[in-house]
């Protein structure tokens, strides 16, 4: 590689290669489009490369330019994980843990985890986000995030799985609905009633269990609406828009007008997984693995 290459020209290149519009990428780089231009010109001719297809006004990414923005993004994304982290030791941390989760793993997994984390691992930052299952699976690739929680059964290759909680399912009703715990014998005695359930989008490997209930008592349920959030089921439910099926760990942390019966005796369960990419290079991320999964010795 040439000496004339300057990481100045790694960053014309990615901005050029974002918007493919010599003006838009000089505006938001401060640098005249004659000089952009110029920059990726060098560029090419240093590499002996063609980074650029130039058509008139249009502009697309060669198929070697395409391959270099990727690990680029990637390699700058890691050098920006390598320097936080360096500013987390000189500020007396230990690094910093970025945790995805479906809305159930917050009321119980995930404070557990880390007060156990803690104890051993004190100086460490955690940033904690609720998201759906596949956004959780995106982030991970993409490296946004150092580890889920989902209840999925399939992931794409490189992504590890881990099976960390299994969950009865209960049922959601009005406070003042006639069923509750004494009476209740059966799910075919909800037939009529209107369900509120999770949208397939938020796992479908879920929701699937959930039509398994169903199949299991011999009844096709009618179904009133759909959601990816659990406070919004609670809330339907405690105004008679319906009843609901959720994980019963659901039930921790709210204070509504609902009461939970849990279906204990079906065969069906949901089970919280953990999930972390294999090409994760944090240093504290295999701390936090083994404390929920432990090395066999």
């Amino acid at each position: 590689m040439s000496n004339q290459i300057e990481f100045r020209h790694y960053k014309y290149f990615l901005a050029l290669a974002k918007d493919l519009h010599f003006r838009k990428a000089a505006e938001r780089l401060y640098i005249s489009q004659p000089g952009l231009s110029r920059q990726i010109k060098q560029m090419e001719e240093d590499l002996g490369i063609s980074l650029f297809n130039r058509h008139n006004r249009k502009v697309e990414l060669t198929k070697a330019g395409v391959y270099l923005q990727h690990e680029l993004t990637n390699t700058f994304k890691r050098l920006d994980d390598i320097i936080t982290h360096a500013k987390l030791l000189n500020d007396g941390m230990d690094g910093n843990l970025k945790l995805g989760y479906v809305g159930s793993a917050m009321q119980k997994v995930i404070p557990e985890l880390l007060l156990k984390y803690k104890s051993k691992h004190p100086h460490v930052l955690f940033s904690l986000n609720e998201m759906d299952n596949e956004k959780q699976i995106q982030a991970l690739l993409n490296q946004e995030i150092d580890v889920g929680f989902v209840r999925m059964e399939r992931v794409p290759r490189g992504i590890n799985i881990q099976s960390i909680f299994e969950d009865t399912f209960s049922l959601v009703l009005p406070k003042d609905h006639p069923l509750d715990s004494s009476n209740f014998k059966d799910l075919i005695q909800l037939k009529d009633e209107s369900f509120i359930l999770f949208d397939s989008s938020y796992s479908e490997s879920y929701h699937e269990k959930v039509m398994q209930i169903f199949d299991h008592s011999k009844f096709s349920p009618l179904i009133s609406h759909y959601t990816v959030n659990a406070s919004s089921i609670f809330r339907l439910v405690e105004n008679k828009f319906g009843v609901a099926i959720v994980p019963t760990s659901l039930k921790l942390g709210y204070d509504m007008g609902i009461k939970f019966i849990e279906l204990n005796k079906i065969p069906q369960r949901t089970t919280l997984k953990m999930v972390w990419n294999n090409m994760n290079m944090n240093p504290v991320l295999e701390n936090l693995i083994n404390t929920l999964i432990p090395k066999k010795i």
